[in-house]
């Protein structure tokens, strides 16, 4: 069984919500995990899942977030679950956010782009997920920048804490570049005060993480939480 779960992105210096983001996991006799590979969720599962779920969601909110992978972006089916989440969340604004993940064939950029531009088209944001790790490097990525509203960069995918130098130069490197293109900055994996300080000294409002709110069930069914 799997389900979206719903994490809060805030302005820190407005102290307010500006979106969520919608994270999938699989119910396992662990408990509710992220899936090992994204690309294993059947395309009419993610889609239905996707539909139904943005559905539910009434939140005077900016917008809600959606990943796919590679993969995904070229799946018709997954496409179409995408626009019609789109129509459903009027006038709240869906953010495609693509993440890192390496696909299972080498997609060119030249033919993600117009996939993308239909997004946009839809009134739809772009954003690059993750950036600096698996295949959203920046030699990789340069090419889809200019479609983008937003870059992210997630502190948790390199095993560091913020205050790590190397790790707080990746996201200088981040934070300006996305300046430079005019693009929304959102820093993830805020797991504590010493990040949240460290994040207000470089001067990054948008940000992600536990520290301000752990991802949170949203329920299709009474039981999903069994």
């Amino acid at each position: 069984m799997y389900r979206f779960f719903i994490q809060p992105q805030l302005d820190k210096v407005n102290d307010s919500l500006i979106g969520y983001e919608l994270l999938m996991k699989k119910k396992t006799e662990q408990g509710w995990r992220p899936p090992a590979n994204f690309s294993d969720v059947p395309s009419h599962l993610m889609a239905k899942l996707l539909i139904d779920t943005t559905s539910l969601l009434s939140l005077k909110i900016g917008s809600v977030s959606v990943n796919i992978n590679r993969n995904q972006l070229m799946d018709q089916e997954v496409r179409a679950a995408i626009i019609e989440a789109q129509k459903n969340l009027r006038p709240l604004r869906l953010v495609v956010e693509l993440t890192e993940d390496k696909p299972d064939y080498d997609w060119k950029n030249s033919q993600l782009i117009p996939l993308i531009k239909d997004f946009i088209n839809y009134g739809m944001d772009f954003s690059l997920d993750d950036c600096g790790t698996g295949v959203n490097q920046l030699d990789q990525i340069k090419d889809l920048v200019p479609l983008a509203s937003e870059i992210k960069f997630a502190i948790q995918n390199f095993g560091e804490k913020l205050r790590d130098p190397d790790i707080e130069q990746k996201v200088i490197f981040w934070r300006d570049f996305s300046q430079k293109n005019n693009l929304r900055f959102i820093l993830e994996g805020i797991e504590d005060q010493t990040d949240d300080k460290l994040a207000d000294s470089l001067n990054i409002d948008l940000r992600q993480g536990y520290f301000y709110g752990k991802p949170r069930l949203l329920k299709l069914k009474k039981d999903d939480d069994k």
